[in-house]
Formats: structure tokens, C-alpha cells, sequence
């Protein structure tokens, strides 16, 4: 689609992010997609449902971005964030995933089911989000009179100098393709298609899941909304200019901002899918500028939109209910969930939807890394928390220890707790 000018084409987008962001929220809140939720069937009832419709969902994003590559709809090799980018910050995926699985689990939900659950008039989920914007806005953004981040003083010193400088992008394709001495486009293509189908014989040999209908349609839809929004941002809108086409994030990179003291640079224009960690920050920025539209980035209309269509089938299925905590040690395990939430989200690049679907939709190791250590986050959290219930004596550390062995990364020798 050509448009004449950068505002028109902004506006087009920007619009169909809200209208998919819209019917992600209504089908989460309808279907009860929930990644928290998912590893907590797992881990306490065995129940593979609900984590079958999050791998079914990441099958259907694989495989959308394999077509619209194929058929050079549009390349994935630069997108904000920079999910194939050659410089692998392994303990940014990994610690980052662990902090956000920590905290969502504490929160009671990812960053997507908090906003969907703000939808459904849930107070302690909006307190979570208040406090995750903030963690999610200092760590990108200095603190007042300060040139520093969270990022910066805390994380920045030691876990950049542990990063690896790729010879290549970090996607499978191009690792593999590199060694093999393949094409990386045809080497995404194989091993992407292989994973997929592996992905989906997981998934549906699942008679349960099969029968399920919520959770088929919780999976298809976010996978679809991911593909939807890598379509937008990078393959729908291009710009007639001075007789050059460009696309939407083309324009803005041949666009001298500095020519004219009246333009002010629009925010966040780069090709992107859904994540919800960031975009909290961004919308807490937006709101602190006064909410000038250059601020009004994906990630601002993207949270909206989710919000708004939770909102929209709450009101629908009559399941709009307000809640409050129950005490102030819930108060305080929401707002710590929140904090590792934001803090997490962005030093992981991505939460349960910006990583564990939307980069791993681009093949990126970074994004599979991310996605195991959010599960074992997780995880690990719902374990230590049953034990310290069981055992209302035992202290943290017993429970810790009793909780690896469970997870097979201690020796059975070193249980303290006998297993429940």
C-alpha cells in the first residue's frame, strides 16, 4: 500500500496495531491464554493445555514469518528490539527471562495478563502495571538530572562484557547456514519449517488439547496477532517521496529530522511485533510528555488496544469484576512481582509474548534462551512458594534446594524437605 506522506501511512498503522491489539485482548480474556497460568498447570496439576496453546501459538508465528520472507513480503533481519542481532547478550536473555519469570509468577500473570486483567477491572493488576512502567522506564531512560538508567548502574558493568560478538546474525538460520556454508535465507527456511512441525506434532498429539477449543483458539489467534503486527510494521505501508518509494521505516531513516526545527522525530518507528514489557515504560513516557503524538509509539497503541479489547469482552460476557488485595503481604508480592517484571522484561528484550512468540518467530537463539529461563523463573518460584506452605517452618534456602532437586538440577542426595 503507497501513501503520499509519513502521517497518513503512521496513522494507517497505527490504527490496524489497535484494531489487532483489540481482538488479542477480547480472545486472551475469553480463551484464558495465560503463559503464568500455563506453567503453573504443568508444574502443579501436570496439565499440558494451556503451555501446548503458547507453543502453538509461537508454530504459527514461525511459520507466517517463513511465507512472508520466502516471498520477500518483508525481512526480519532489522526490527526494534534487535532480535537477530549478532551481538548475543546471553546473560541479558537468561537472568533478565529468570528476574521476569520470578515476577510475573508473583504478580499473578505476564505482561499481557496484567493488561488483559486491568481490562476485567482487576486493581491489583493496574498496580502491577504502575509499577512495572516505572522499572521499564528507568531502565531505558535516565533518573532525573542523572545521565544514568537501572541498566546503566546495576546490570551494564558486568553483563556487557560477558556478551559475544557473532560473525553473523544470531538467528538459527544464519549460525547454521554460516557453518554449513548454506544461504542464511535457505537455512531459516529448513530448520525453521522442521521446528514448526515439530511444534505442532507436540501440540496436537494432545487428544485433550484437541478437544479444547479455547486453547486452539487462544494459540491461533495470538500467533496470527504477532504475524499481523510484523505485517504492519513491516511489509504494509510504503511512502511516495520526490519520486522514491520507501517503506515505512525506510522513510523515517532518509528523513533528516534536524533540517527542520518544527519537525520533531516520531518515537519507536522500526519493524516490530507485539511485547509488553517496554511498551509500559513508553507509555509512561508518553503520559509525562504531555502526551505529544511523537511519543504515541506501536507500544503505547499496542497496550491500548489490548486493554480496551479485554475491556470490550468483559463488558460482553458479563465478566467484568473489580478486585483488590487480600492483604498487605499481597500488596507487597505484586508490587516486587512488578518491579522484576519491569526490570526483567527489558533486560530479557521481551517478555512471554516478546520473546517466547515474536522473537522466536525470528529464529533468534537469544529468544529461545529467554524463553527457557522465564519457564524456569517460574517454575522455580511455584515450587519454593508450595514448599514454604507445606512446611510452614522451613526456611527459604531448605525449600530452594528441595525445589532443584525436584527440577533434577541438584543430586537427590541434597533434599531437605521430603517431596509433596
Amino acid at each position: 500500500m503507497v501513501f503520499e506522506d509519513f502521517s497518513t501511512a503512521q496513522h494507517t498503522i497505527m490504527w490496524s496495531t489497535f484494531g489487532v491489539a483489540l481482538v488479542l485482548g477480547a480472545v486472551v480474556n475469553k480463551t484464558n491464554f495465560c503463559t503464568m497460568g500455563a506453567v503453573s498447570d504443568l508444574v502443579n496439576m501436570g496439565d499440558t493445555g494451556r503451555i501446548r496453546a503458547w507453543v502453538f501459538a509461537m508454530a504459527i508465528a514461525i511459520i507466517g514469518v517463513l511465507a512472508m520472507e520466502h516471498f520477500h513480503v518483508l525481512s526480519l533481519d532489522a526490527t526494534r528490539p534487535p532480535y537477530r542481532s549478532s551481538s548475543f547478550e546471553w546473560m541479558n536473555y537468561a537472568l533478565g527471562g529468570v528476574l521476569f519469570g520470578i515476577g510475573m509468577t508473583l504478580a499473578s500473570g505476564c505482561g499481557n495478563k496484567t493488561l488483559v486483567r486491568v481490562g476485567g477491572g482487576n486493581i491489583k493488576s493496574l498496580v502491577v502495571l504502575l509499577v512495572m512502567a516505572v522499572f521499564a522506564y528507568y531502565m531505558v531512560n535516565p533518573f532525573p538530572g542523572t545521565d544514568k538508567t537501572i541498566y546503566s548502574l546495576i546490570f551494564y558493568p558486568w553483563t556487557h562484557p560477558l556478551s559475544v560478538s557473532l560473525k553473523t546474525n544470531q538467528d538459527l538460520g544464519a549460525i547454521v547456514g554460516g557453518m554449513a556454508g548454506m544461504n542464511a535465507v535457505t537455512m531459516r527456511l529448513i530448520l525453521g519449517s522442521i521446528i514448526a512441525v515439530v511444534m505442532l506434532a507436540i501440540v496436537f498429539r494432545s487428544s485433550d488439547f484437541r478437544g479444547r477449543f479455547d486453547n486452539i483458539l487462544g494459540g491461533l489467534v495470538v500467533g496470527l496477532a504477532v504475524l499481523a503486527a510484523w505485517y504492519a510494521t513491516g511489509g504494509l505501508a510504503n511512502i511516495s517521496s520526490g519520486g522514491d518509494h520507501y517503506s515505512w521505516t525506510g522513510f523515517v531513516s532518509n528523513w533528516d529530522f534536524l533540517s527542520d526545527g518544527s519537525s520533531a522525530a516520531p518515537r519507536s518507528v522500526g519493524v516490530q511485533s507485539f511485547t509488553f514489557v517496554n511498551p509500559t515504560g513508553e507509555t509512561l513516557g508518553y503520559a509525562m510528555s504531555g502526551f505529544k503524538s511523537q511519543f504515541l509509539t506501536f507500544g503505547v497503541v499496542a497496550l491500548l488496544g489490548v486493554i480496551s479489547g479485554s475491556f470490550v469482552w468483559a463488558l460482553l460476557s458479563r465478566g467484568f469484576r473489580i478486585e483488590w488485595f487480600s492483604s498487605i503481604g499481597d500488596f507487597v508480592k505484586h508490587v516486587i512481582g512488578g518491579m522484576l517484571m519491569g526490570v526483567g522484561g527489558v533486560l530479557a528484550v521481551g517478555c512471554t509474548i516478546g520473546q517466547a512468540v515474536t522473537g522466536i518467530s525470528t529464529l533468534a537463539i537469544g529468544s529461545f534462551l529467554a524463553f527457557a529461563s522465564i519457564v524456569f523463573g517460574s517454575a522455580l518460584t511455584m515450587k519454593v512458594s508450595f514448599y514454604r506452605m507445606v512446611y510452614e517452618d522451613a526456611g527459604f534456602a531448605p525449600a530452594l534446594i528441595t525445589s532443584l532437586v525436584d527440577m533434577r538440577l541438584l543430586p537427590k542426595g541434597m533434599r531437605k524437605l521430603e517431596a509433596v
